[in-house]
């Protein structure tokens, strides 16, 4: 009997407190979700174990989901060492130093590397106390976004109403766009202030969309995780 493989374009994001929530919540969801984000604030929880784990023994593919930021020298190293683990997607903040530093760590490995432009629970205000630059958030995400681009990024993680304007720039040919702030008709915002449904953001030109908490906290997450793929075009 064939499978059909499962629909990568969900990225399911394993947002758990350790590596045995994170793996039961993989054996729930089983062959319905073939891609899953692990995220710093596993990382103290076995997440680089579990991303092995799920990797090679499960055959997921997995984002690593770290949003490096350092030296050059720093995030080259980091880089060069997480590539050996064969991980699909690597975040990485989108500071064009920061970008070129991971590509050349990413050396031929099959390791993509996608740069942050702005994090989706950051409105304008949350801008100024940084101290960023005035300007709309759309406007800078997507000069963020070609620069890092020109930087190297394979893609960039960009909020759903952003993706579209990312998409239209002459850099983002070829390249990946991907999606957090993803929630499912009718369900809670959380503490994400740009969002958009699963359709929309395909729509508007993301190649994979990331949905967390919707999936894990539902009752039944398998059948969560299904109604969104339904939801894709």
């Amino acid at each position: 009997m064939s499978h059909t493989p499962p629909d990568d374009r969900l990225i399911v994001a394993l947002d758990l407190p350790n590596a045995l929530e994170g793996l039961k919540l993989a054996d729930t969801l089983g062959d319905t979700v073939g891609f899953y984000k692990i995220g710093l604030g596993m990382l103290t929880g076995g997440g680089l174990a579990l991303a092995n784990e799920l990797k090679q023994e499960h055959g997921k593919r997995i984002f690593l989901d770290m949003k490096l930021f350092d030296i050059g020298a720093t995030v080259e190293a980091a880089v060069r060492g997480l590539a050996q683990f064969d991980l699909d997607f690597l975040t990485v903040h989108g500071d064009p130093h920061v970008v070129r530093a991971a590509r050349e760590g990413a050396g031929g490995s099959g390791t993509k590397i996608l740069a942050v432009t702005i994090l989706t629970s950051l409105d304008r205000d949350d801008l100024d106390a940084g101290m960023m630059r005035a300007g709309d958030i759309p406007d800078l995400v997507a000069e963020r976004a070609g620069r890092a681009f020109e930087a190297g990024a394979d893609g960039v993680i960009a909020s759903p109403q952003e993706a579209a304007m990312i998409r239209a720039l002459p850099q983002a040919a070829d390249r990946l766009i991907v999606t957090p702030g993803v929630r499912p008709s009718g369900s809670d915002l959380g503490d994400q202030k740009r969002v958009a449904t699963p359709a929309q953001a395909i729509a508007d030109g993301a190649d994979h969309i990331v949905v967390g908490r919707p999936i894990w906290s539902a009752a039944a997450p398998r059948a969560a995780a299904r109604a969104i793929l339904a939801e894709l075009p």
